[in-house]
């Protein structure tokens, strides 16, 4: 992990950008991390938009977190932002296009085309960016999994046995194929779902919700569209993780 700029943002958090091989990456760490006293990290994923589009609230987050004495982080999706393009994930979401502007459900061959290289290409690399990321002596653990593409989490929570605990956001298309995947993750899980959710089969979110395979699994549901999360729900996102991940 290369550490290409940092700077100290009003509240004390210490803000990085890093690069891992190709792959651009954040990470925040709050005022009171260091190495004798190293902090639980929260891994924050976000949708394939690119880092600098979603930056705003992806800051927003990890200021959030750094008050509840947690360090975050997150990195550049296959394809996104400044990676290099991607054209079997381009015509995937082009595709997803038309099927919306058409107004027609979205076939499963669409969804799988789009979510499921994503997911085989993003969470090997989220693990390689752990391995880095624990590797630094202020970095301790435990650690959480936060928002983002949902099938990445699901499939994180499954193979990524340092990962104690997620909060999961139900805004995402999901294969069938990840369901099956849903019931083998047992940690403990906080899922925000918006009601009104204009791309997102709410049937389907409560589906997966009920396919998860953890003993302590937790739905919340607001009324609103997708970028109308209240909130009081990050506040419960957070009160999750102090409760999962504080030592």
């Amino acid at each position: 992990m290369h550490v290409i700029s940092e700077q100290r943002l009003e509240d004390g958090v210490l803000e990085r950008e890093f690069t891992l091989g190709e792959i651009p990456g954040i990470l925040w760490t709050p005022a009171s991390a260091s190495v004798s006293a190293p902090v639980p990290l929260v891994l924050l994923g976000h949708p394939p938009m690119g880092l600098r589009l979603v930056y705003p609230r992806l800051v927003a987050r990890a200021r959030h977190c750094a008050a509840e004495g947690f360090a975050t982080a997150t990195v550049e999706l296959p394809g996104s932002g400044e990676r290099p393009r991607w054209p079997a994930a381009e015509q995937a979401r082009a595709d997803l296009r038309r099927a919306l502007e058409a107004g027609g459900p979205v076939g499963g061959e669409i969804v799988d085309a789009l979510m499921l290289p994503l997911v085989d290409k993003a969470v090997p690399e989220w693990q390689a960016a752990l391995d880095a990321l624990l590797a630094l002596p202020e970095v301790g653990g435990p650690v959480g999994y936060s928002g983002g593409v949902i099938s990445i989490g699901v499939r994180l929570a499954v193979v990524e046995p340092r990962i104690s605990a997620a909060v999961l956001f139900a805004g995402s298309f999901v294969p069938r194929a990840m369901f099956e995947e849903a019931g083998r993750v047992t940690i403990p899980l906080h899922v925000l779902l918006q009601w009104d959710d204009e791309g997102n089969d709410r049937r389907a979110a409560l589906d997966l919700f009920d396919a998860f395979g953890s003993k302590e699994k937790t739905l919340q549901a607001n009324m609103g569209g997708h970028t109308g999360v209240p909130q009081f729900a990050g506040d419960a996102a957070a009160q999750f993780f102090t409760r999962h991940l504080s030592r």
